[in-house]
């Protein structure tokens, strides 16, 4: 599955299935709509073919700027039935043995509906690119980045999930609050996280007293941050930049440590009170090796 080539000229949004009014939008048309921005940490889920367990740290964050991706639905009309929105991308191509005519994947519309998720032709400031997956992409902000359909061509509204392999093969994961460790679902929205961006690792410091600094991030605001030099010792809060629309948040603390080694580690907590793992998720916490300098070594 390669970069597609879109002619912007001839491009066209088709927007079909269990909908009263179905209709497609060139460019021009689409462009004409209201238009909004949205600034949001956008992720990389990793390997479709074997869920990480590790950190993959693909991210950054994003302004987009598009037309709400409800405000074309609201033409479309979508009947009571509908449950989800599938979105189809104009690349194609065989991966790990599964030949697919189109990418194709799926929004619950409860999600669809939301005013921050975007069909977006530009990001932080300039037309997206091919290799971004311009001119439109979906963008759905707290999601995954495999949800946000490349080189978007059509959005059919449907009463169940999209059959197509990047739905049922992959990008599907165990489910941690399964006690039997085998029900799966499907990767949608962003676990959270958090990462120690200073003291860089294996750092060398003169002062015990050390400020650490990091980004935190997840599909619903981060409340807390909590620091420790050792997963023996307690915890320490961080103060944490409150949340601008789905944008990572900036956290800082101040620790008292020891000389010598310490392995300092963040841990980040959600509105809803969920909390990064200390091991075995690919959201397990941060930590990061970091050295204090005897009083008397002048060296």
């Amino acid at each position: 599955m390669g970069a597609a080539v879109v002619d912007t000229e001839n491009w066209l949004l088709v927007v079909d299935g269990m909908v009263q009014n179905p209709f497609a939008l060139t460019m021009e048309q689409l462009l004409k709509l209201p238009r909004t921005t949205v600034t949001a940490f956008h992720e990389c889920y990793g390997s479709p073919l074997k869920p990480p367990i590790d950190a993959v740290w693909r991210i950054g964050n994003v302004h987009w700027t598009g037309v709400r991706l409800a405000d074309v639905l609201a033409i479309a009309r979508p009947h009571p039935e509908a449950e989800y929105v599938w979105s189809e991308g104009l690349d194609y191509g065989t991966f790990a043995g599964v030949t697919a005519d189109r990418y194709q994947k799926d929004l619950p519309i409860k999600k669809a509906l939301g005013s921050e998720v975007l069909l977006a032709f530009e990001m932080n400031g300039h037309r997206l690119s091919k290799e971004r997956g311009g001119p439109v992409r979906l963008v759905v902000p707290g999601w995954f980045g495999t949800n946000m359909t490349k080189w978007i061509c059509r959005l059919s509204l449907q009463d169940r999930r999209a059959p197509g392999p990047y739905t049922t093969v992959f990008y599907n994961e165990i489910d941690p609050t399964d006690p039997s460790g085998s029900r799966k679902r499907p990767v949608w929205s962003v676990e959270v996280n958090s990462i120690i961006t200073s003291p860089a690792p294996d750092t060398v410091v003169s002062a015990s007293e050390v400020v650490i600094e990091g980004w935190a991030w997840c599909h619903e605001p981060v409340v807390r941050v909590l620091v420790t030099s050792s997963l023996e010792m307690p915890w320490t809060d961080a103060t944490v930049k409150a949340r601008e629309g789905f944008s990572w948040q900036r956290w800082r603390a101040a620790l008292s440590l020891a000389e010598g080694e310490n392995v300092i580690a963040a841990r980040a907590i959600s509105e809803s009170g969920s909390e990064q793992p200390l091991s075995g998720r690919r959201n397990h916490v941060h930590r990061v090796r970091i050295w204090v300098k005897p009083e008397t070594d002048v060296n």
